[in-house]
């Protein structure tokens, strides 16, 4: 085995490992945090009636906020990047939102999801757990977390992710999706 193959197999069983440890541990929890109005969060487990679509957006607006215009900016140019596919740049600008904003889920998981879009998936498992140790119930990252599993191979693993997320928005149709997929074992889209 060519040097490179090797340190690629040893990079994949770090990672794999890696991940594995941090789903163990957070999955293992089972309280969560309270939230700053849990009844913006009861409102949006409910599957009856339509509350609960101005409960995600109010949700959705506090965890986006920043708490300054500049910060704002920051997170704005990083999902932009993120969409565009320039995945380097948008690292880049959440990483300048969290050196000043440490405390700041949402952009732990969007770096994460740029992180693991560009296939670095240990730092990307490292700002999941972040944004999850900030806000447990940051359904966004269950779901990040549960696709990451998936594709190393882990379905109980995020069968169990995508599950806590649910439960928290049940709303999700493409996490509903992700759902059906890894009840029968079957490969599809990302979640």
């Amino acid at each position: 085995m060519s040097g490179y193959n090797t340190y690629m197999s040893t990079r994949a069983t770090y990672f794999h490992r890696a991940v594995t440890a941090f789903a163990t541990a957070f999955l293992s929890v089972q309280a969560f945090a309270d939230p700053a109005d849990p009844a913006l969060f009861e409102t949006l487990a409910k599957t009856q009636g339509d509350g609960w679509i101005e409960a995600e957006a109010r949700i959705l607006t506090a965890w986006a906020e920043t708490g300054s215009e500049a910060l704002n900016l920051l997170q704005s140019r990083g999902e932009s990047a993120i969409d565009e596919g320039d995945f380097g740049a948008a690292i880049g600008h959440l990483t300048a939102l969290l050196d000043h904003a440490p405390d700041h889920a949402m952009g732990y998981q969007l770096r994460a999801l740029a992180y693991w879009s560009n296939g670095d998936f240990g730092p990307a498992a490292a700002d999941l757990a972040q944004a999850l140790t900030l806000e447990p119930k940051q359904y966004l990252a269950l779901a990040q977390l549960s696709a990451m599993l998936d594709e190393i191979g882990s379905r109980e693993r995020a069968l169990e992710a995508v599950q806590m997320s649910l439960e928290i928005n049940p709303h999700q149709q493409d996490v509903k999706d992700a759902v059906a997929l890894l009840d029968t074992g079957e490969d599809g889209t990302d979640i």
